[in-house]
């Protein structure tokens, strides 16, 4: 056998099979589902660092494999959703909640919000979402349970001892365009900064916490957040 036969055949035999299922593995996770690590808190107490999220890239629309061209789109982003997009600032993806769509009014005054003039509602948070953060952390927030209208109700915190940006607004939100913020109100670079996103920056619905691994503590999995359906 020839070089250039033994070169066909590793070819036909190896690496083609080898390049196609690359291919085919990575048109799915740009088109279809994907995972997103969590490296920050802006999201706490929902999701925590360490989490990695499943981002349901067919929530809203298909996109053609490694673009942000839309083939077709069946549905928008709803209030209340958790959605991960590429920052306008800086282009990095975020995971945020939508808590503003296009044409609402949003307004935040000393941490709380209000759409279209009228306020969110707060009641307690249960106690098991409120150890999501450690016990020596926790007298440091205020947690809430924010229900915005009809939606259902989500957790918040905020951090009273932090320089924070507690008021904003009003503001509109234009037509095309979401207003996100992090449940982590007083820890979060969101919309209250860098405006509200445009629906083509949008990647994808993050769903349910696949894996959790606990930084501080060895890398240790967190196993009770283990596919945890997100909130």
């Amino acid at each position: 056998m020839t070089g250039r036969d033994r070169i066909l055949q590793f070819w036909r035999q190896t690496a083609k099979p080898m390049l196609t299922l690359v291919l085919v593995i990575t048109a799915l996770r740009s088109a279809v589902a994907d995972w997103n690590d969590v490296p920050s808190g802006s999201m706490k107490p929902t999701i925590v660092e360490g989490d990695r999220v499943f981002v349901n890239k067919l929530a809203y629309d298909l996109k053609v494999p490694y673009t942000t061209w839309h083939l077709a789109q069946w549905s928008d982003p709803k209030r209340g959703d958790i959605v991960v997009f590429y920052s306008p600032a800086d282009e990095k993806r975020l995971v945020k909640r939508v808590v503003g769509l296009p044409g609402d009014r949003i307004e935040l005054v000393n941490d709380e919000l209000l759409v279209n003039g009228q306020p969110a509602r707060y009641d307690p948070l249960p106690i098991d979402v409120v150890d999501a953060i450690p016990a020596s952390e926790q007298a440091q927030h205020v947690f809430a349970a924010e229900q915005i209208g009809a939606t259902a109700p989500h957790p918040v915190m905020t951090t009273p001892a932090l320089n924070a940006r507690r008021f904003f607004g009003p503001q509109t939100v234009p037509q095309g365009h979401y207003f996100m913020m992090g449940d982590n109100r007083d820890n979060s670079f969101d919309s209250r900064y860098y405006g509200a996103v445009s629906r083509d920056r949008i990647v994808g619905q993050a769903t349910t916490v696949v894996l959790s691994f606990n930084r501080d503590r060895y890398y240790a999995p967190r196993w009770q957040r283990f596919f945890s359906k997100l909130k």
